[in-house]
Order: C-alpha cells, then sequence, then structure tokens
C-alpha cells in the first residue's frame, strides 16, 4: 500500500485561510472527494475534499492552523486503485469556474420525475431576488423571454439591499461625516459634540432602502417579471414548488405553486454563519443584527476581523462603543497587502480597547452583566471579556442544501456550494446557478456579472443567437473594497501573492502625502499603489498585474485598476493618461509615472 499525502488544491484568490474543524480523523477510510478540513476566510467558510481514497494514517493540521494551496491536510494509505491513480500522469485541466476553487466535484444525483401539473409555464424561472437574481431575471426579460423572480422576502434585492451592502454604508456614510466633523475643529470650524437620535438614524437607513427596493418592484413591472414569493424547492427538473410567504418577514402561508421552467437560474444566496457554542441571547448577532441598530452598546466584541466585522465596528464606535474584536489570523482584514492595513490600523487604533490576533473564540455565556465570552490563543494562553452586545462575523456559507437541487438533478457538495462552468451552467445543462451559491468571491458585483451571462447564454439558445449563446463569465480580476474609514481596495495580484508565487514585479507607490488634493483634504495618510510584470519573460511589456489604495474614496477608484488589468495596460498607457487635477484619482496616473520613473512630483529616485 502506498503513503499518500493530500494537500490543499486550489481554492482561489485566498491565502493564509484557518482551519476551524478537522472532520475526519486517524483510523477513518475516507472517499475521493470526501470532505476533510473546514477551513474559514473573511467571506466565507469552506470544505477542502480528499484528491484520493484510503486510510487516515495521520493528521498535518490541527484547528487554527493557516493553509495554502499545496499544504499538506493528511497522509493516506491508499487502496490500489488510489495508488494506481496516484502513479498515473495527473490530467492538465484547470477549474473552469469560480465555484471550482472551492468547491470539490460531486456526482450529479438521479432527477426526480414530477407527473403534476403546473400552475405557470415560463421560459425562465430564476429561484432569488438578490442583485445576482434581479439582474439575471431582468436581462432575460429585456431579451425578450418571459420570466418568473421567486423571492421569499417582501422586497427584492437579497442580502446586498435589505440588510447588507446598501444600509451598511447607508450607515457608513454617517459616521463618516460625524468623524469627519470631528476634526473641523482643528481648522477653525467647530461643530461642538454630535447629538446622535438613533431613531431617526435607524429611519434614515430604512429609507434608503426603501427606496432601492421600491424601485426594483417597479422595474420588474415594466419588464413584465413575474414575481412569486415564498420558499422555492425543486421537484422535478422543470418544475419548481413554491410555499407561499407573507407579511414583513418570511411567515408561510400554507398555500403552495408549482412553476414550470424551460430554463432556470439558482441565485439563492448565502447565509451568515453562526457558530454553535453562542447562546440565543438577543445580545449576540450576526451583520444583519447589528444593522438593524437596536442600540449603541457601550462595549462591543467583533468575532472575526475581515471587512464584515470591521465596518460595522466603525460604525458603531462612531456612535460611542467601545471595541474588541478577535481574528485567529496573524493580522485583520486578510487578503489586503500588510502596507495597506497598516494604514488603516494607524487610523483607527483609537476605537479598539483590545484586538487580539492568533486568538479563537472557544465559549460563551448569557449572564445579566453581559454577554461573557471566552478566549484562548494559539499559544495555549486563555482569557474572557463581558460585553454588551457580540458581533460574528466570521463569513458567510452558501445555502445550496436548501433548494432540494437534487430533484433537479443539480450536484451541491457538502458545503452547499454548486459547481458551474465558464457560462454558470450546472451538471444539469438547463439550469444554471451565480452568486454566493457557486461560490468566492461572494461579492454582489461579481454576482451581477455572472447573471448577465447566464441570462444571455440562455436567451441565445432559446431563440438561436450564437452570439448571446456563446457569453462566458472571463473576468480576469474582481476587486475588493474595505468601506471603513479610510477604505481599503485592491484588484489582482497583491505583492503578498507575487511574492509567494515567485512573480518578480515592478512597485510604482505614489504617497497622498505628495498628493495637492488629498492635503487639502486633510485627509493625506494614504497611497496609491500599483504592480507591473517585471519578469524576464515579459520582454519589457511589463503590463499591471494588480494594485492597491488606501485613502478615502478607495472604493471609488479602484474601478480604473480593474479596466487597466483587463486591457493590459502599461505603466506608460496609464501614466500617459491626462488625469484631472487636482484629484485623487490622479494619483492612479502619477503611481504608474512613479514605476516607469518618469514621476515629478516625488523625490527623485536614487541611482
Amino acid at each position: 500500500m502506498a503513503i499518500i499525502e493530500v494537500k490543499v488544491p486550489d481554492i482561489g484568490d485566498f491565502k493564509d485561510v484557518a482551519v476551524i474543524e478537522l472532520l475526519v480523523k486517524v483510523g477513518d477510510t475516507v472517499k475521493v472527494d470526501q470532505s476533510l478540513i473546514t477551513v474559514e476566510s473573511d467571506k466565507a467558510s469552506m470544505e477542502i475534499p480528499s484528491s484520493h481514497a484510503g486510510v487516515v494514517k495521520e493528521l498535518k493540521l490541527k484547528v487554527g492552523d493557516v493553509v495554502n494551496q499545496g499544504s499538506v491536510v493528511l497522509s493516506l494509505e491508499a487502496a490500489e486503485a488510489a495508488q494506481a491513480a496516484a502513479s498515473a500522469p495527473a490530467p492538465a485541466a484547470a477549474p473552469a469556474s469560480p465555484a471550482a476553487a472551492v468547491a470539490a466535484a460531486v456526482p450529479a444525483p438521479q432527477a426526480a420525475s414530477y407527473g403534476g401539473s403546473a400552475d405557470a409555464e415560463y421560459d425562465v424561472l430564476v429561484l432569488g431576488g438578490g442583485p445576482g437574481g434581479y439582474s439575471a431575471a431582468f436581462r432575460a426579460a429585456d431579451l425578450g423571454l418571459k420570466v418568473v423572480l421567486v423571492e421569499r422576502y417582501a422586497t427584492l434585492g437579497g442580502v446586498c439591499l435589505n440588510v447588507g451592502c446598501i444600509p451598511s454604508k447607508a450607515l457608513l456614510h454617517v459616521a463618516a461625516v460625524m468623524d469627519e466633523v470631528s476634526h473641523m475643529a482643528d481648522l477653525g470650524v467647530d461643530f461642538g459634540a454630535p447629538s446622535v437620535n438613533v431613531d431617526k438614524l435607524r429611519g434614515h437607513k430604512e429609507k434608503v432602502i426603501g427606496k432601492l427596493t421600491g424601485g426594483l418592484a417597479q422595474m420588474a413591472k415594466m419588464r413584465k417579471v413575474t414575481v412569486v414569493r415564498g420558499y422555492g424547492s425543486f421537484v422535478g427538473a422543470n418544475h419548481l414548488e413554491v410555499e407561499e410567504t407573507s407579511g414583513s418577514g418570511q411567515d408561510k402561508t400554507g398555500s403552495k405553486t408549482v412553476l414550470a421552467f424551460k430554463r432556470a437560474i439558482i441565485a439563492a444566496g448565502s447565509q451568515a454563519v453562526r457558530l454553535p457554542f453562542f447562546p440565543q441571547d438577543d445580545r449576540i448577532v450576526d451583520s444583519t443584527g447589528a444593522l438593524a441598530l437596536k442600540e449603541v452598546p457601550k462595549k462591543m466584541l467583533i468575532v472575526g476581523g475581515g471587512i464584515i466585522g470591521l465596518e460595522m465596528g466603525t460604525v458603531y464606535s462612531t456612535l460611542g462603543a467601545r471595541l474588541d474584536v478577535v481574528e485567529m489570523m496573524d493580522g485583520l482584514m486578510q487578503g489586503a497587502d500588510r502596507d495597506l492595513v497598516k494604514v488603516w490600523e494607524k487610523m483607527n487604533k483609537h476605537r479598539f480597547d483590545k484586538i487580539m490576533l492568533k486568538t479563537k473564540t472557544v465559549g460563551a455565556e448569557a449572564t445579566a452583566e453581559g454577554i461573557k465570552v471566552q478566549f484562548e490563543g494559539l499559544d495555549g494562553t486563555k482569557s474572557e471579556g463581558v460585553y454588551d452586545l457580540v458581533l460574528q462575523a466570521v463569513g458567510r456559507t452558501p445555502n445550496g442544501k436548501k433548494l432540494a437541487a437534487d430533484k433537479a438533478g443539480v450536484a451541491v457538495t457538502d458545503r452547499g456550494f454548486i459547481n458551474v462552468d465558464i457560462q454558470m451552467r450546472t451538471s444539469v445543462p438547463h439550469i444554471f446557478a451565480i452568486g454566493d451559491i457557486v461560490g468566492q468571491p461572494m461579492l454582489a458585483h461579481k454576482a451581477v456579472h455572472e447573471a448577465h451571462v447566464a441570462a444571455e447564454v440562455i436567451a441565445g439558445e432559446l431563440q438561436g443567437n450564437k452570439e448571446l449563446a456563446s457569453a462566458a463569465f472571463n473576468a480576469r480580476v474582481i476587486p475588493s473594497v474595505a468601506y471603513t474609514d479610510p477604505e481599503v481596495a485592491w484588484v489582482g495580484l497583491t505583492e503578498e501573492q507575487a511574492k509567494a508565487q515567485g512573480i518578480k514585479v515592478k512597485k510604482g507607490l505614489f504617497p497622498w502625502a505628495a498628493s495637492g488634493r488629498a492635503i487639502a483634504n486633510g485627509r493625506d495618510e494614504g497611497f496609491t499603489k500599483l504592480l507591473f510584470d517585471d519578469s524576464p519573460e515579459a520582454h519589457g511589456h511589463g503590463k499591471i498585474l494588480g494594485g492597491g489604495i488606501v485613502g478615502t474614496h478607495a472604493g471609488d477608484m479602484i474601478g480604473e485598476i480593474a479596466l487597466a488589468i483587463e486591457m493590459g495596460a502599461d505603466a506608460v498607457d496609464i501614466g500617459k493618461t491626462i488625469h484631472p487635477h487636482p484629484t485623487l484619482g490622479e494619483s492612479i496616473g502619477m503611481a504608474a509615472e512613479v514605476a516607469h520613473g518618469s514621476c515629478t512630483d516625488v523625490p527623485p529616485a536614487r541611482k
């Protein structure tokens, strides 16, 4: 029998993810694609599958360890079939979809045979009304198809518009203005201490949500998209049963509707991960609960140092809360280069009493004084704290297991992800999937572009349009933004990734301390960084590979860097593009000038 080392496969654009659960032990017999460990990034948790079958001889990891692609998970004593496979040449196939990075291929189940009648028939059924879902429905309708959109909540927009991206940005804007005003006294304008009316602030947030969701309802009506409210479950390869819901929540009415479809797009999203050892208590919330803004606590714990937790921490801190944050990794805001995060940390250290890195939460108890939480460092040290509010921000998990997708023949991984190809097609050719449910990154702007691809492919197939039918999701890069203060945004290759992959890059970094607009704004703490290919095989072409920005409005500017990467621009292309002066955006052009040695707004490079 051969001893085989099972390693972490390609997990996409993620590094240094923490092991949060071991799913097997020494002596267990495992099958190919059986989940071995659960790891967690700042956006979601995922299971790592076994590449071989056999008996576990030794576990190479423990809970709390950090892994990357290639990290050894365990050693197996392989069965004869697995031994033969291990010695055979590996196929040269690469992952063909975003899902392939986070979810192992799984056998497709046999679709159920539905023999009942349908209440209505449609060209396209879209399950889920979030940014991906409504975009898919609207695009399909614009292309002339008869569309039904199934959504369990009272309003369209999903997590993003109702309890995520949009309401958090409404509150972050208020927090940013409050923080900005507090510094104006140094410039000779004193507004005095702010007085916060939480009820009015909550009302402002709800008004923002209402304006957007109301607009979606009108656009659905204008496009003649039928909206059916309820929980959708597949009952066959071409039928979906909807348990209707009512009210402002998702209360079931008892009525059911069966919808028939020629094509379907699954856009059912994800939900926040809840740690099992936390008790049920109103003082323990996820991002949705935090956005409800019931009151401002005196002491708040953020479990998870990723983007979602830090954004909500910014809001509550500005409103008066003192913060602690606990993070299993060795730094906050994983995924971004440390030099970007360092600027944010310096500007935000006043918000935190404690930042507990390389530390896990191991227990919690609800008491009259508050939520008593126990911590354990990876070095074995133990501590505890008592909090008025605890925010769980440890990632999101996909909803693939909640749709009875197996009855449609759609393969779903143990973790709930659905594999798709570059046209967003699942294991069933006429059923597509998009958004969080197909894998990382779990971002609304990714979902929207995937939605358009799926809708166009479907329209092309149903209408005989070869151009539409050939649509594919082939984005080179997807930008990430932390809407904190200052904002942190990055796209493409990071310096840390370049170093790990052995890619030689030339860096152009323009400090905002040399930006007239940043100085005038009193916000010159940030910088703009661009990375260009400097490998010998580049032969001087030096195309841009990535970039990052830390500073006010960084998220508004990162799109230009994404476009430059998509277009294959080099430092001369970007540097010779005339940017208006004085703006923060011109720092992108100046960073490119720094890279090719022509920038006159910084001291000359040493020779």
